[in-house]
């Protein structure tokens, strides 16, 4: 695993609210990120926990774009994220992708699975009609799906088909920095463990970064090799996953963890 990283963040910051309403009065402002400093190394899958609120998911979207952050600095595979978007979609999609917590909501009603993966093959990577179609069945075998599934709608396939197909929507980008926002917590826990060993046999086919953000920590003991642990906004903990499941350090990981049921560790 090369210690190079695929995300560097430095002292990140997120303010929302605190605008000027009606009569000079300020709405309340929340920090939601305060001084985040993070690598995600090459190769690695890099947890992200903590309750709802501890600022997990703003931090994920300031990554892929969605948010824009209120100060600090963020560099992915080396260059200036902020950059690295100017230079428009098809240099940043080619980067990072993002993996939607709820698969279904995250995939277009109106289109076939054929047609939504088929999106990024021409756009960002510029195939014609006939690299497409070999790509796609390339993307259905990745993902352990039938061909047939290409023909069908986001609708039609269950909770973690269509999670499936959200990471082939992914890949097809060919992007190996993915960032996966609770990827498994809708899903049912049978359905969790498949899709947890598909990203784990890709990440090493691929050699993928995942930043994997999670409050489920059974989930995270499975499959993260560090884990960093966010409370109202901030880092309060960076450790190997074995080292902190076995020795936190921080009173807030300890009551996370006593509270949370375990899985044994493959």
């Amino acid at each position: 695993m090369s210690q190079d990283p695929a995300i560097r963040i430095r002292d990140l910051t997120k303010t929302f609210g605190g605008e000027r309403r009606l009569f000079g009065r300020r709405s309340h402002a929340v920090e939601a990120l305060r001084a985040v400093s993070l690598d995600l190394r090459r190769g690695e899958t890099l947890a992200v926990v903590g309750e709802s609120g501890s600022g997990k998911s703003t931090l994920a979207r300031i990554l892929v774009g969605l948010e824009t952050p209120g100060g600090g600095a963020v560099e992915i595979a080396g260059e200036d994220a902020a950059r690295l978007r100017r230079k428009g979609p098809r240099a940043f999609g080619k980067t990072v992708q993002y993996v939607f917590q709820d698969p279904v909501a995250s995939l277009n009603p109106r289109k076939t699975i054929g047609e939504i993966l088929s999106a990024p093959l021409r756009l960002l990577c510029g195939y014609d009609r006939a690299r497409r179609e070999t790509r796609l069945r390339e993307l259905m075998q990745a993902v352990d799906m039938p061909e047939a599934t290409l023909s069908r709608y986001p609708h039609e396939l269950s909770g973690g088909q269509a999670q499936r197909m959200a990471i082939a929507r992914a890949l097809a980008a060919e992007a190996d920095i993915l960032v996966l926002d609770e990827p498994v917590s809708a899903l049912d826990v049978s359905v969790q463990a498949q899709v947890l060993l598909l990203l784990q046999r890709l990440k090493r086919e691929l050699n993928l970064s995942y930043l994997f953000i999670s409050h489920d920590l059974a989930v995270v003991e499975a499959i993260a090799d560090r884990v960093a642990v966010m409370h109202f906004g901030e880092v309060v903990e960076l450790e190997e996953t074995r080292t902190l499941f076995a020795t936190p350090v921080h009173p807030y990981t300890e009551g996370l963890l006593a509270s949370a049921p375990r899985l044994k560790r493959a």
